[in-house]
């Protein structure tokens, strides 16, 4: 914090001066206790830096498969090592929990999450997706249409969502209180532009938006909307309705940490349609634990641990060639400060692709054309602890609580997930950086210490909540400065993000950046993708479909 300045005067600088309208008259700090917590930005540094590490000759070990990352696409790379009966590998991840952003937290009465937070149930066409799922006994069966079925504790409870206008809050996420006939026409039109893509389909039959997106159609009719933003795309189609604006920039900005302005229209379609089965129905139901996605990762974790390093930094990657064939070998720094080696036939790097000129050896003298093109966008993810209940206006408190007037997005509480409707409460707050500059966001983020993350959490959330800074005994912030991918018009369907899924001497590349969309099924299905190309190199003959990841030699 610059000499002399207030938290108040920095945060109005940082973020500017509408966050901070309802924190007049208040005290100027959260009394609460809390920290900052992860990720290993120390050990990630050196990584960055170039750290120079030899490990010693008795140091070096073998393995056929290294994974680097253990976030959802390489805890999903290695489960689908462990289905097909391979287990000559392992996994190094940075941080000391895996998981990534979909890690989860806990406090003294329940679970809760650092990141991702829920899952849409697939539709039926996912079907490795249907088989974790299946694993992990969340489904019950298939409806009539054959759409997998979601156990009822598995689902989100309701009330889903509530928003808070103007002193009170309304169920749903869309503003029907107060809205015009022009405003509700507008909402129809909109819904029925989601229709006519949901129902749409190209020559070979597939579905303009899809999950995962490689599933989904590249005809020019459905990728020329990657040339424009979201907003534009509303400003096309003359839908000028203040309250449809806010929910389409809502659902760029929960999403993907941008404004509507700044998201490919894909993208923007792609969060209203991808999830909907046929067209006028409604999104796929979503489910959520109080641990949010950490849930999903323990039951990924719990299967391949015995093949997982956590506090493990890979440094460098050297590419060679053995015997006329591709081999890689992988260099370590653990938090101790030992040096180990690994010498690999393949490499399946799941860490995000602003890594790869840091540790790939050759890309650190020629740095590939497409990596500049991956932008990430930071957020701040605070877990808070209250410790009284205090009734709110209008509707009850809901699973995802929405301030209409607010640069941040609110707070799912696990709470409520739970069953625990009153008395003490967990909340999780997002708040993303949208900056048109992703590096000075970073830097905005990493300017604020607790305090002053605390002040930013507290003055938004009062609003809502006017009595919030009396009730609250433990605050705890996480700040992740490359949080996710960012789809920016031209990204989706841009020629860098096909150049950066290619296999590079050896190394195959997993992870949501590759989609460009951060969502879970793109890990998964990233993941699940790199192994089962690992698995053909070394002569495991299996197809990626549900039934077959018996292994054939």
């Amino acid at each position: 914090m610059p000499k002399g300045w207030t938290r108040r005067e920095m945060l109005g600088v940082v973020l500017g001066a509408p966050l901070l309208a309802g924190c007049q008259g208040q005290p100027p700090a959260a009394k609460c206790e809390g920290e900052i917590v992860g990720p290993n930005y120390v050990l990630g540094h050196r990584v960055r830096d170039g750290a120079a590490v030899v490990p010693p000759a008795d140091h070096w070990r073998r393995a056929s498969v290294v994974i680097v990352g253990g976030g959802v696409a390489g805890l999903s790379a290695a489960w689908r090592l462990e289905r097909a009966g391979f287990h000559d590998y392992v996994l190094l991840e940075l941080e000391k929990a895996p998981g990534g952003t979909s890690r989860s937290g806990q406090s003294a009465r329940v679970a809760f999450p650092w990141g991702a937070h829920y899952l849409p149930a697939p539709l039926k066409e996912n079907g490795p997706l249907i088989e974790l799922l299946d694993e992990m006994n969340v489904l019950e069966g298939r409806d009539a249409d054959g759409q997998p079925v979601v156990a009822e504790q598995f689902l989100c409870r309701d009330p889903q969502e509530r928003i808070f206008y103007r002193g009170r809050w309304y169920e749903g996420l869309y503003l029907h209180a107060g809205a015009s006939a022009a405003d509700l026409a507008e909402l129809q039109a909109f819904n029925a532009e989601i229709a006519k893509w949901v129902a749409w389909r190209d020559g070979k039959g597939r579905r303009a938006f899809a999950l995962p997106v490689s599933a989904g159609s590249d005809d020019v009719e459905v990728t020329e909307l990657d040339q424009l933003s979201m907003a534009q795309w509303l400003d096309r189609k003359a839908f000028t309705s203040p309250r449809l604006r806010w929910l389409v920039d809502y659902a760029c900005r929960d999403d993907y940490g941008l404004r509507a302005e700044q998201t490919s229209a894909w993208a923007g379609l792609f969060y209203f349609a991808s999830r909907v089965a046929k067209p006028g129905g409604e999104a796929r139901p979503l489910m959520t634990w109080p641990e949010g996605n950490g849930r999903l990762v323990r039951h990924l974790y719990e299967a391949v641990k015995d093949r997982v390093q956590l506090g493990t930094a890979v440094v460098e990657l050297i590419p060679r060639r053995e015997q006329d064939a591709d081999r890689v070998d992988v260099v370590t720094l653990s938090a101790d400060g030992a040096a180990w080696g690994w010498h690999a036939e393949q490499v399946i790097f799941a860490a995000p692709q602003f890594v790869a000129p840091h540790v790939i050896r050759p890309f650190r003298s020629e740095r590939p054309k497409h990596v500049a093109a991956f932008e990430y966008g930071s957020w701040l993810v605070a877990n808070l602890t209250r410790t009284s209940d205090v009734p709110d206006r209008g509707c009850p408190v809901a699973w995802d609580n929405v301030l209409y007037d607010s640069l941040g997005l609110g707070y799912v509480s696990a709470t409520f997930q739970r069953g625990f409707d009153y008395g003490p409460a967990q909340w999780t707050y997002f708040f993303p950086f949208c900056d048109e500059h992703p590096k000075a966001a970073r830097q905005k983020l990493l300017t604020l210490d607790w305090a002053a993350c605390a002040e930013l959490v507290l003055g938004d959330l009062q609003r809502a909540h006017p009595a919030i800074r009396t009730e609250v005994d433990r605050l705890d912030v996480m700040r992740w400065g490359h949080a996710m991918i960012r789809p920016r018009p031209g990204f989706i369907w841009g020629p860098e993000r096909r150049a950066a899924q290619q296999p590079y001497r050896g190394i195959h590349f997993a992870n949501t950046d590759l989609s460009g969309i951060a969502l879970f099924e793109e890990a998964f299905y990233h993941g699940q993708r790199a192994a089962g190309e690992v698995l053909a190199a070394q002569g495991w003959k299996t197809i990626l479909t549900p039934s077959s990841f018996a292994p054939h030699r």
